[in-house]
């Protein structure tokens, strides 16, 4: 019953963060895309820029001010809630998956690491990531943008590497993803929205804004939007045992973070012209060479070495073929406790994903995913807490790639 429960829980979560991060990150890409697309040759001085534009059958003329308007407007609509909305729901999802079950799902198997300090670690880290973050941003490197977002993007890798001493791949990719959204969050609340609340009183009061808080909000918006799109794979990634749990996994998520930034810039400056254009094709050719260089390991002639009893010479034993009965007794050892019609693992009630591994037939249809998540990567059985053995993962591994037969 718990585990039925903390099913829906994380249904009902996953789901409410879905949808507010949608419109968080609609927000941010369409308001970017308007600040670059305004025209700029206005004959009202006030003005910084207008658009035309037409959507759902209806034309929409949008004007954006220097400053603010001589008056306010009696309804004036804030931007604030989509993003303190996606940050508790994201922590509250974390709490669920990772933190009820630390042991399992957020601490490497044999770490030294205790699954309560990995959860005050995880929490830790989020303060910490804003207020470095920040402290950059106020820095001197504030006037060099690409000098701080090099900054920025060492001190991330930094970060995911030391996730990835002692937590599991999937659990270092989500914390990485949750220390860069509470940077956007915190960009939000101790920057934008001052700002704006500064703007809108001071044009209350009748007094002259300080033009620099909203220069400085419209800076971290565009962090913002940089930001968004390694979010987006980070809370996509854990269908992706390739990226997460492959052993250089902060080294593609550094490569597929650059990539993502490098399509965003393109984006964002288009409206200038196609000088950034190269950095489509550079993406693509770039996640070829990613495919290319994390593909798995097939263990056929790989040596198990045993030392004689003079220690002076080795000898390699070819990882010998097993049978189906064989390979069908590793999986039901070591992964039917979940995937099965009928789960006795505490954290399930169904099957994840809905695979089941009850009968040889179903493991051979499955044979691709099972070598993914447990020969080439170890990131199944969780937590290891079967005890899979390296010979098994390589036995299993070496029917699978035999044919399965």
């Amino acid at each position: 019953m718990e585990a039925h429960l903390l099913e829906w829980l994380n249904l009902a979560i996953r789901w409410v963060h879905v949808i507010v991060g949608i419109a968080w990150i609609g927000a941010s890409f369409y308001f970017v895309w308007l600040e670059n697309n305004l025209d700029r040759q206005v004959k009202n001085q006030d003005l910084a820029g207008e658009l035309w534009a037409i959507h759902g059958g209806g034309i929409y003329h949008l004007q954006k001010y220097k400053l603010a308007p001589a008056t306010m407007p009696k309804h004036l609509h804030w931007f604030k809630w989509e993003a303190y909305s996606s940050w508790i729901s994201g922590v509250l999802l974390l709490g669920v998956v990772y933190y009820l079950n630390a042991a399992t799902y957020l601490i490497l198997p044999g770490s030294p690491v205790s699954p309560e300090a990995g959860v005050a670690i995880g929490l830790g880290s989020l303060l910490i990531g804003w207020f470095v973050y920040d402290l950059l941003c106020k820095s001197p490197l504030r006037h060099q943008p690409m000098l701080l977002g090099v900054a920025l993007m060492l001190f991330l890798v930094l970060v995911a590497w030391g996730f990835s001493q002692f937590m599991t791949g999937r659990a270092a990719y989500l914390h990485v993803g949750a220390v860069i959204g509470t940077m956007m969050v915190g960009n939000v609340f101790f920057i934008i929205m001052p700002a704006q609340r500064n703007l809108v009183g001071a044009i209350e009061a009748g007094t002259q804004p300080d033009p620099a808080l909203p220069k400085n909000g419209l800076l971290r918006s565009r962090h913002n939007n940089y930001l968004t799109l390694p979010v987006i794979f980070i809370m996509v990634s854990g269908h992706f045992p390739s990226t997460y749990g492959h052993e250089w996994n902060w080294a593609i998520l550094l490569g597929l973070s650059m990539i993502s930034v490098a399509v965003r810039h393109y984006f964002n400056t288009r409206h200038n012209g196609q000088q950034f254009v190269w950095a489509l094709p550079a993406a693509v050719l770039a996640l070829l060479v990613m495919a290319y260089v994390t593909v798995p390991h097939i263990p056929g002639a790989n040596a198990q070495s045993s030392s004689q009893a003079d220690s002076e010479s080795v000898v390699s034993e070819v990882v010998a073929s097993i049978s189906s009965d064989q390979a069908h007794t590793i999986v039901a050892t070591h992964c039917v406790s979940c995937h099965s019609s009928a789960p006795t693992h505490a954290a399930f009630s169904t099957a994840p994903a809905g695979l089941m591994f009850d009968s040889i037939e179903q493991i051979k249809s499955y044979k691709d995913r099972i070598y993914l998540q447990t020969v080439a990567s170890h990131i199944m059985p969780l937590g290891n807490s079967t005890g899979m053995t390296q010979d098994e993962r390589d036995q299993l591994g070496r029917w699978i790639t035999e044919g399965a037969n």
